[in-house]
């Protein structure tokens, strides 16, 4: 059997790198039964027996040349059920790091779902509450040191609390690139955390005010363990309320040397699309690195007296 593989982001975004989960673990399982796998084209569809099309964002378009035949899945198809998974004798395969040979990482999840309800996020729905769902060493690959981990709220359970704990002189340096919730942290985790060996950062969220002292006191853990903020992520989600957004950059810059990346919210399933100064504070003042220098408000008063004087 010819097996296609069709990554949506990979054909729609110019830097993406990350690899899909789901692809790997479908060529793999193809690949275990003798079928042959590679990379879906528009050309060759009519070679096919079997295509798969893997779109995680809704912003990502729709190849129109894709038949109507190709399996879909992912969080990018509106009409694809949220909770939709991988069929159990695909999802214990071990991933195919062969189709992204510029990956030179191992990813994947210790656990799956959030206990909490967070009215922008789609975890919930699609993975349900939190739950085990593999050790790290049946996540690590044998030709490098590094994991990335997926997983959405792993200091939620005592299980993943346990499996970082595990990693702690392992040799294996992480990542953890959902963010953590720093509500969560106490000197028991600042501990752990501290101890684990990172591929570069230490990442939380920080989607509301009430979370901003969480993070402060998280910092101050991890300090007393010899990591300093310039070690911390944060990614800040940012409503059409910007103003909330911007007190949150403007408290978490106190901070010297923190991290900071805004998201604007997206969720194109419920009608949410973020404007156009949604789109600026994140891109532009946050991402562009402006916040280290002015606040919100100042940056739109310079940028306002530019406008004027190109009007001139």
């Amino acid at each position: 059997m010819r097996v296609g593989l069709h990554d949506a982001e990979q054909e729609y975004l110019k830097h993406k790198t990350f690899p899909n989960y789901a692809l790997m673990k479908i060529s793999a399982y193809h690949k275990a039964r003798g079928d042959s796998v590679e990379w879906w084209s528009p050309v060759l569809t009519n070679t096919f027996d079997l295509i798969y099309s893997s779109k995680v964002f809704d912003f990502t378009p729709e190849n129109l040349y894709l038949p109507p035949s190709a399996i879909r899945g992912g969080t990018g198809y509106p009409d694809i059920p949220i909770n939709q998974t991988l069929p159990p004798e695909i999802d214990t395969a071990f991933p195919d790091y062969s189709i992204y040979p510029e990956c030179d990482y191992a990813i994947g999840y210790i656990t799956r779902g959030c206990p909490n309800r967070c009215p922008w996020c789609v975890v919930p729905a699609k993975e349900g509450g939190i739950k085990p769902y593999r050790t790290w060493e049946q996540l690590v690959r044998p030709d490098t040191n590094k994991l990335v981990l997926m997983d959405n709220n792993i200091l939620a359970c005592e299980y993943g609390i346990a499996q970082l704990e595990s990693l702690i002189g392992s040799g294996y340096a992480i990542d953890l690139n959902q963010g953590m919730d720093a509500r969560l942290v106490d000197e028991r985790i600042a501990g752990i955390l501290a101890r684990l060996k990172w591929i570069r950062f230490i990442r939380f969220s920080c989607d509301q005010i009430p979370q901003i002292e969480a993070i402060e006191r998280a910092a101050e853990l991890l300090a007393q363990h010899g990591k300093k903020p310039y070690n911390l992520f944060v990614y800040l989600l940012v409503t059409k309320d910007i103003e909330n957004a911007a007190y949150r950059v403007e408290r978490l810059k106190r901070l010297k040397g923190i991290n900071l990346y805004a998201q604007a919210e997206r969720n194109d399933r419920k009608g949410i699309v973020p404007n156009a100064l949604q789109k600026e504070f994140s891109q532009r003042f946050v991402y562009g690195r402006c916040y280290l220098k002015e606040s919100w408000a100042e940056y739109l008063t310079r940028h306002k007296e530019k406008r004027l004087q190109q009007c001139l």
